[in-house]
């Protein structure tokens, strides 16, 4: 494949078991839609007892059985919050880092500068975070990764792309390459992957693709660069 091939977000998915937690950013064939995506998986009973819950287009974790909360630290945040005319989707409670820093007029790259991967050894679970903007200059996305620069945690090593939006392409970023013990640390840029025009068919892509045993949630939006609207799918598999 060239380095400019695209790849099927199910072929990327269906043979890795653990890729942890997902980020998809990018826009539709047609120009129009503004289009994210964040799932998260689970190895363990307190990383799998997790609900999504969407409320005024904002998404917050919750347990889904609060009486098996053993360390609430890390599954429990809000990975999806509007500021103005941004959207921040991240796998952590740096969401609120970002939105706080944008609130001051700060950008999102100095709110990531104060934050580091997650306190998790031996995993060092990598942080992952995602700006859409939507503003007078059109819509523009970036990614960021946090994550440690050895086994020790010893330092943080800080990426962000930033991206000018291609018509049917995004851009995928996850916190681990594939299972393992420890887990290996997404390596790289972030993949390039084609997205449908239709919320309904890429919602059943990402989660069909997933592996059945380690998926929890899924959350995926559309947002309408037209007017302003958007449309959003959110799949638990807690019931």
């Amino acid at each position: 494949m060239s380095v400019y091939g695209i790849n099927s977000i199910k072929d990327l998915l269906c043979d890795n078991t653990y890729p942890g937690r997902g980020i998809i950013v990018g826009i539709t064939s047609d120009g129009i839609k503004a289009v994210s995506a964040y799932f998260i998986m689970g190895r363990s009973e307190n990383s799998r007892n997790r609900v999504f819950v969407e409320k005024d287009g904002e998404v917050t974790i919750y347990p889904y059985d609060a009486s098996k909360v053993k360390d609430p630290s890390l599954i429990i945040y809000s990975p999806v919050r509007k500021y103005k005319n941004s959207l921040i989707v991240t796998n952590g409670d740096q969401t609120d880092t970002v939105y706080e820093f944008l609130e001051k007029g700060s950008t999102f790259e100095e709110a990531l500068d104060t934050r580091c991967f997650e306190p998790d050894a031996p995993n060092l679970t990598p942080r992952i975070s995602a700006l859409l903007g939507f503003g007078g200059e059109g819509f523009t996305y970036k990614l960021n990764i946090l994550k440690s620069a050895d086994e020790s945690g010893s330092a943080c090593n800080r990426y962000t792309f930033a991206y000018t939006p291609v018509k049917g392409l995004g851009h995928f970023i996850h916190t681990y390459n594939h299972d393992g013990d420890p887990i290996p640390t997404f390596t790289g840029e972030p993949e390039r992957v084609g997205v449908s025009d239709s919320i309904d068919e890429l919602t059943d892509i990402i989660w069909n693709s997933l592996n059945e045993t380690n998926k929890v949630s899924l959350y995926v939006r559309y947002d309408n660069l037209r007017d302003g609207t958007f449309e959003s799918r959110l799949i638990n598999k807690n019931k």
